[in-house]
């Protein structure tokens, strides 16, 4: 580990000389750490000093430009101003750190390649089992753009070159094409990073990275969206748990592929034949409910002051279909109105038609609003020929249509 001397304590925001065990969580005021405009889940595990000090360093974090403190616990012992402690570091979390950063300056520099030099780093979190990256970028970024995305980076990885770190001025930096963080603060001198072959990405970074491109392993991209206006999400996952995520993928497909009696290769086919089954399906049930639902109409018309009505609960149809079965009844009733629920998902829904030498004398919309009111909707709308509304409970179902008929009565 890497010897450092404590600085300065704080204490709920007041400085402390010591602290002893049991203790609160404490800061502790050192330098161990450098980001670059990176969010790292810093991976120092514990900091051990004499007479058995051992401090558990939940945090790190970066204070008043280039202070960083950690954020800990005393475990054992007691620890002082002006001691000397010893970072200790979890090894394994730091190489899976590692390669998640040095993955994100791959993936920063491909999505440039590919989507253009507008993507610039709005934010990023490196994990031990994840990266997030956020960039400027419109649009979302389609699946075809993120799978040439994700083989650039593997090819990348695959290259093995080395990732080489010098020490400069910013304005050197910048002059050899190094990308520098919009609204980060650098001192007089930076460290830039470069990787690939032909530096295929160079940037100014302070943080740990691989020592070879290589060392990444393996690179998958599970996750794309929105965070806000203008600025896009891409989550991977390298080495070990990119690893992780292709067997579980595998496992699903061949579940899938199981269910469907097919090898995983003829998964995609199949599943494209039964979403065309069901809606072949759907259509063909759809056709026999409007078909049931203008006979048994035509059969059951009545006359409310003097105009034709037929009047039908449809039960589950569902309510897109109403518009075309009012209509249907309609055609067969030739003048009159038709007035149709649906009580799919335990909710009404209402849809009036006006057909004939009614025209001009009812109004569709009218009656699907008291309906509506009368089983606790928030009104309906449509055309005087053709109207719909809803309500909240499909139980009032007589209800509705019971209102249709005491409106054409008024």
């Amino acid at each position: 580990g890497k010897t450092e001397f404590v600085r300065a304590m704080l204490r709920s925001a007041t400085a402390t000389p010591a602290l002893e065990v049991p203790s609160p969580t404490f800061t502790l005021v050192q330098s161990y750490d450098t980001p670059c405009g990176t969010v790292h889940h810093f991976d120092l595990w514990r900091l051990t000093g004499p007479d058995g000090l051992v401090i558990r360093v939940d945090d790190t974090q970066k204070r008043l430009g280039d202070l960083f403190v950690h954020v800990g616990t005393v475990e054992a012992g007691t620890v002082r101003v002006g001691m000397p402690v010893v970072a200790a570091v979890d090894y394994v979390r730091r190489t899976a750190i590692r390669a998640h950063h040095s993955a994100t300056h791959l993936l920063h520099a491909a999505l440039r390649a590919r989507l253009g030099n507008h993507v610039a780093q709005k934010g990023s979190l490196n994990a031990p089992d994840r990266l997030r990256f956020d960039v400027s970028q419109p649009t979302p970024i389609t699946r075809e753009d993120l799978a040439v995305v994700e083989a650039e980076v593997n090819a990348r990885i695959r290259e093995n070159s080395p990732v080489q770190t010098r020490l400069m001025t910013p304005e050197a930096a910048v002059a050899e094409g190094a990308m520098a963080l919009f609204g980060e603060k650098y001192g007089d001198e930076v460290r830039v990073v470069s990787m690939g072959d032909g530096s295929y990405s160079v940037e100014l970074c302070g943080g740990t990275h691989v020592r070879r491109t290589g060392d990444i392993g393996l690179f998958r991209v599970v996750g794309e969206g929105a965070v806000s206006a203008g600025v896009r999400r891409v989550e991977a996952v390298t080495g070990a748990a990119a690893l992780a995520s292709v067997v579980e993928g595998d496992r699903r497909l061949n579940e899938v592929a199981g269910l469907l009696k097919a090898s995983p290769a003829e998964v995609a086919e199949r599943v494209a034949q039964l979403v065309e089954d069901r809606r072949r399906l759907e259509r063909q049930v759809s056709d026999l409910q409007r078909k049931l639902a203008t006979g048994a109409a035509t059969a059951e018309v009545e006359t409310v002051a003097g105009v034709t009505l037929a009047a039908r609960n449809l039960g589950d149809v569902p309510p897109r279909d109403l518009k075309g079965m009012a209509e249907a009844i309609g055609k067969q009733i030739g003048n009159g109105v038709a007035a149709v629920v649906s009580t799919l998902d335990g909710k009404l829904s209402i849809v009036v038609g006006v057909f004939g030498d009614q025209v001009g004398r009812v109004n569709a919309v009218d009656l699907v609003r008291a309906a509506s009111t009368a089983t606790g909707g928030a009104g309906g709308g449509g055309r005087p020929e053709l109207a719909q509304a809803g309500g909240p409970d499909a139980t009032q179902a007589t209800a509705a249509l019971d209102a249709i008929r005491a409106k054409l009565a008024t």
